[in-house]
């Protein structure tokens, strides 16, 4: 009769571990779900928001707060944080109020949990799936796939609570929850398992399926939510791994900001009656008491550390001081950022590096124009043209290397504008490559009148000089573009590329005439004329670098400003 009692009790165990296992399966995979189809549905609207945040704190930590709400995800708004500040579109003093915001707006979850709808669950999952099997609108999908999440989610809260009710019944067990009532221990349980589900939102529910159980109440686990709070800053910690310093140091403000939040609670909960107060809030609902301690914390730390912001910074800088630290290079970087789980801002982001890495190879372009003029007035020098031609390789190698990563991005869920400015971009840097074709070409004749001892009058020299002074002029217009410089406009290109049409026409009479006049030999004068073929469709190539410049900027006007900044 023993055995068969063990053997009973064995079996309900099993049973018993395998629904837990089963309801966590099922709220992290609703959790997944829901943020994930959050952050694709609002996700473009949220980022271009957030890239035109000023520096006013109590508008960065609304909105902070406000996309954290809608997409569930502190994590994922943090790491967008961080992305932006490495990318340069958004200053460390802005990171530090949109941090702020995003720990409120991930209270809501828990919030949403405590409304206790595990009834409905079953029928609202079936409507999100329905909706997702038959839609074929992308946003309906989207949409879909929130409302499936939810339902998911709850299923997997009731599995999970109904798999730990008999638990209460267990001394050992409850002795062991009761142990939770330690600061350090209850801090370090929340801070680990938090870190290792990488997900705030989803610890702080199951936390809330533990209360609802009934093994745990608010005097064990409020320490466990504050740890909570510090393991959430592992997925930040990860995402800012090879990045730039600033970036590094916004990781550094938001574990501050929990850090400083527990020990201000923690203190607060051993020696007043602040966990007693909280109970009387919500009696007889343990997930409510959770959900309302999660977003008194948050709250309350935000409220607290909101006028040190700027000392927050400084404790950020001397913490992490300026010095010469490894970064992933670009391609680096940009591998990690397309693997990234979290596709918020994760556009915004992939633009910014191309357009750094963009203006990189036009000012490449703009030295081989430069030196490929002052070799045909001067003579290439001793060690000829090679200068010129290593330039024109990695040009050819950056249109290649940029133009994959164009189509990478174009595969991610964008705005119209996204699109248009990714397009543009394309047509940049065909140009651009053209450009450095027709450099590398006069280059060439200036070897070929060095190997062959042509010679050109003083006519002809002067010409030299005005195109290679007009190309000059335009190829500056266009780093400023390429900087996003207010000093750029497109009808300062214009006029130089009709100045140039207008000299090409005129250089070309000149020629003809010298000819005639027998000044110039027939081959330095094929030579000229091809020059002048060469200068005129640098020309050609400017403008149009031209054109699509002014409707990216004209299209993200956000990221220009900052990149003006910048620069």
């Amino acid at each position: 009769m023993s055995l068969d009692l063990n053997q009973k009790g064995e079996i309900m165990g099993f049973e018993l571990l395998l629904g837990l296992l089963g309801g966590l399966a099922l709220f992290l995979y609703g959790m997944q779900m829901m943020s994930t189809n959050l952050e694709a549905a609002a996700g473009n609207k949220m980022k271009q928001i957030l890239e035109r945040l000023t520096s006013n704190r109590f508008l960065g930590v609304l909105v902070g707060a406000v996309i954290t709400a809608l997409i569930q995800s502190s994590s994922a708004t943090t790491v967008m944080v961080v992305g932006f500040v490495n990318s340069g579109l958004m200053t460390l003093n802005q990171a530090v109020w949109v941090i702020m915001g995003a720990n409120i707006g991930t209270t809501i979850t828990g919030q949403l949990i405590a409304l206790d709808v595990g009834a409905l669950a079953p029928l609202i999952a079936f409507v999100g799936v329905a909706i997702l099997v038959f839609a074929k609108n992308k946003k309906i999908q989207h949409i879909a796939g929130i409302v499936a999440g939810i339902g998911v989610l709850f299923i997997g809260m009731d599995m999970m609570s109904s798999a730990m009710s008999p638990l209460r019944e267990e001394p050992q067990f409850v002795e062991m929850m009761t142990k939770f009532s330690n600061p350090l221990l209850g801090i370090l349980v929340g801070a680990g398992f938090t870190a290792l589900i990488q997900s705030s939102s989803a610890s702080v529910g199951i936390l809330q399926a533990l209360a609802m159980s009934g093994v745990l109440d608010l005097h064990s686990a409020v320490f466990v939510l504050f740890g909570q709070n510090i393991g959430t800053c592992i997925t930040a910690v990860l995402a800012s791994i090879g990045t730039t310093r600033n970036a590094k140091r916004a990781t550094a403000i938001h574990l501050l900001f929990n850090l400083i939040g527990t020990v201000v609670f923690v203190v607060l909960s051993l020696v007043t009656p602040f966990t007693d107060v909280m109970i009387s809030l919500a009696p007889g609902n343990p997930m409510a008491q959770i959900a309302n301690v999660h977003t008194i914390f948050n709250i309350s730390t935000t409220i607290i550390l909101l006028p040190f912001g700027a000392l927050l910074e400084k404790i950020a800088i001397a913490i992490l001081p300026d010095k010469a630290v490894p970064v992933m290079d670009a391609d680096q970087w940009f591998e990690g950022l397309m693997a990234s789980k979290h596709h918020l801002g994760v556009s915004t982001i992939a633009i910014s590096q191309l357009r750094e890495e963009i203006r990189d190879m036009m000012s490449m372009a703009v030295k081989n124009v430069d030196s490929s003029f002052q070799a045909v007035e001067q003579g290439p020098g001793e060690d000829g043209i090679k200068e010129i031609e290593d330039r024109e390789e990695e040009i050819d190698l950056a249109n290649v290397r940029l133009s994959k990563k164009i189509s990478r991005v174009l595969v991610l869920d964008q705005t119209p504008k996204d699109i248009e400015t990714l397009n543009k971009m394309y047509s940049v840097l065909g140009n651009i490559e053209r450009i450095g074709d027709h450099a590398m070409n006069l280059a060439e004749y200036a070897q070929t009148i060095k190997e062959k001892e042509l010679t050109f009058s003083e006519y002809a020299q002067s010409e030299f000089t005005v195109m290679a002074d007009s190309c000059s002029k335009g190829m500056e217009l266009l780093e400023q573009a390429a900087a996003g410089s207010r000093n750029f406009t497109l009808e300062k290109v214009q006029e130089i590329e009709q100045k140039i049409d207008d000299i090409t026409l005129k250089f070309r009479q000149n020629q003809i005439d010298r000819m005639r006049e027998g000044h110039c030999s027939v081959e330095a004068s094929i030579l000229y004329s091809e020059m002048l073929t060469d200068y005129e469709r640098i020309g050609d190539h400017m403008l149009n670098i031209a054109e699509a410049y002014d409707m990216i900027n004209l299209n993200d006007e956000g990221i220009t400003q900052s990149a003006a900044a910048n620069a």
